[in-house]
């Protein structure tokens, strides 16, 4: 791709667990050993394995560099980069991300704060995930907030009702849940994340016509949300299972699409 290509890069590389991260479904089906249930027939849970990556790497860095030197290449000159991680490496990210671009282009740390799933009763429960973002030029990058949803107030009651019914700007903490197991945005894909996120991201960091860019595509929420915008997208992805999710994603969007 050509250098200064792209307004926004958006991504969300594995955040390197140490584990293999996978989306299962449970089914029941009769069975003579299975517990008894309705009717007295007895029944037995079958999880089946849907999708699946690997998100343990010997040198992550050694992975994750390359490519993020890559993204500061691609930057439009008022690009922006959000980079999505959680709190395993998102402390050497910031480190490596000042180098790269300079801590000058260092423009805001995001923190994503959902309440969902295991709690932990050893440590406070992890519940949110880090997004970084640092822009090409500090002195010269596109930010429009007027194009941002509105947050209600947390004390409606301490500002005008004029201001109550607006909502107030987001500020660097945004409270939103992730995708709902049922809901009508689940692809099945692990660590999908929810348009609401990318939504305000794009929106903030574009313009209509202008492209983005996610070379950890994933589930493509990226793309969805790039394209009901009014953006042009380019979505990269090694996993046979991400493009085969990403390209039934869009096909039901009507978006028109070609694959490289």
């Amino acid at each position: 791709m050509p250098s200064q290509s792209v307004q926004l890069i958006y991504i969300d590389p594995p955040f390197n667990t140490g584990r293999e991260q996978v989306r299962s479904t449970a089914k029941s089906r009769v069975s003579e050993s299975g517990r008894l249930g309705f009717k007295g027939t007895r029944y037995e849970q079958v999880v089946e394995k849907v999708l699946s990556y690997d998100d343990a790497f010997v040198d992550y860095w050694e992975f994750l560099e390359p490519r993020l030197e890559e993204a500061w290449r691609l930057l439009a000159n008022d690009g922006t980069l959000y980079l999505h991680l959680d709190y395993r490496e998102s402390h050497y990210a910031k480190v490596l991300l000042d180098a790269l671009f300079g801590r000058e282009c260092f423009l805001n740390e995001i923190i994503w704060a959902y309440d969902y799933g295991a709690r932990s009763k050893s440590r406070w429960p992890a519940k949110h995930d880090t997004i970084l973002v640092y822009v090409k030029d500090p002195k010269n990058y596109h930010f429009d907030s007027s194009a941002v949803d509105r947050e209600p107030y947390m004390a409606p009651g301490l500002v005008t009702k004029e201001k109550a019914e607006l909502g107030k700007l987001p500020t660097d903490v945004w409270w939103h849940t992730i995708v709902s197991p049922t809901g009508k945005e689940k692809t099945g894909y692990p660590t999908q994340k929810p348009e609401g996120i990318l939504s305000r991201i794009i929106s903030a960091s574009s313009r209509p016509g202008d492209l983005v860019l996610d070379f950890f595509a994933g589930s493509g929420t990226t793309g969805a949300v790039a394209h009901k915008l009014g953006r042009n997208f380019v979505l990269i992805d090694q996993n046979p299972e991400s493009i085969a999710t990403i390209e039934a994603r869009l096909q039901k969007l009507n978006c028109e699409f070609s694959r490289a």
